[in-house]
């Protein structure tokens, strides 16, 4: 009888003790390196946004930070990866419009929400889309390009890795009848590479991958969505300047926990990745790649993707759009 009495009394300590030992773990986190998973192949302005803003977050948490690229799906195999991990905050997700906002409006049976499944910690940028074509294509502007295209459909392809480059290009070719055939890639570097070489008439990508390529010549920028000039292109003019107000998508990249991450590590993920997006040099470096900087709340990083999501919904049934 003293035997169990002593086993009960033991048993009852360490249930007690166990919230003991978990309130230390997150006071004490991290303690291991931490890793950041990426939807697309290396090269890609997620993959360049994590590793930038990585660097230093790594130094403000005082933790090693792992980069681990897993595309495929359009970015939907890792974001199904990354909900399936252990919620402790070692294993976080970058995601981009494509892969959560956008994915949400378009695909009925998507197995993850954005912001259901997934906390918002912060967004790292958003940015309009930059349209290239090989440099030494005969069209000056969008207007010419649409004009080639219908004049030689069997050429008139586009490079594109998600839903957001497919419904960017497909937007075009409904405002402007041009015709286009979608060549799946691994990563917007990937994408600016296509045509580099000619594999690809054109691109509607995102600026840190295609910025190097017009700056070195190698392709021609003709348009960036929406009403504004990028202040890293000045001398390319918008889309709504050419005649095509409508096609102006707009995308953002953040990190991402999964739900279930205690509420001490998410504000501890929180509070250093905007002090790491906010430092100076990353703000220039991301500046650099035609973005402007994020850096927001996660209340105010959750908002934004509902509202995104809603959007999308409006522009897909407009565009008359069907995703598999």
């Amino acid at each position: 009888m003293k035997t169990r009495t002593l086993s009960a009394c033991w048993a009852l300590l360490a249930w007690l003790l166990v919230p003991v030992a978990t309130a230390q773990a997150q006071a004490d986190y991290p303690t291991k390196p931490i890793r950041i998973v990426i939807p697309f192949a290396a090269g890609g302005g997620n993959d360049l946004f994590a590793r930038l803003v990585g660097q230093r977050f790594s130094e403000l948490i005082k933790q090693t930070i792992v980069i681990e690229n897993k595309p495929g799906a359009g970015g939907r195999i890792a974001a199904e990866y990354v909900m399936n991990q252990p919620r402790d905050g070692y294993t976080l997700f970058v995601g981009a419009s494509g892969v959560m906002s956008i994915s949400a409006a378009i695909y009925p049976n998507l197995s993850y929400h954005p912001t259901r499944t997934f906390v918002p910690l912060t967004m790292i940028a958003n940015f309009p889309l930059i349209v290239v074509i090989p440099q030494d294509h005969p069209a000056k502007n969008v207007r010419e390009l649409v004009e080639w295209a219908k004049k030689n459909p069997d050429k008139a392809n586009y490079a594109a890795t998600s839903p957001a480059f497919i419904i960017a290009t497909e937007l075009l070719k409904l405002k402007s009848g041009m015709p286009g055939t979608m060549i799946p890639y691994k990563s917007s570097n990937e994408m600016v590479l296509s045509v580099m070489q000619g594999q690809t008439l054109l691109a509607i990508v995102d600026g840190p991958p295609a910025i190097p390529q017009i700056k070195g010549g190698k392709v021609r920028a003709i348009a960036v969505t929406g009403s504004k000039r990028s202040d890293e292109l000045p001398d390319v003019p918008s889309m709504a300047e050419q005649g095509y107000p409508e096609v102006n998508t707009q995308l953002w990249s953040g990190f991402f926990a999964p739900v279930g991450t205690p509420q001490p590590v998410l504000a501890k993920l929180e509070d250093n990745l905007r002090k790491a997006i906010a430092d100076a040099d990353v703000n220039k470096k991301l500046k650099a790649m035609a973005v402007n900087p994020g850096g927001t709340s996660s209340a105010e990083f959750r908002a934004m993707i509902d509202k995104d999501i809603e959007s999308y919904v409006e522009v897909v049934k407009a565009a008359n759009l069907k995703f598999n």
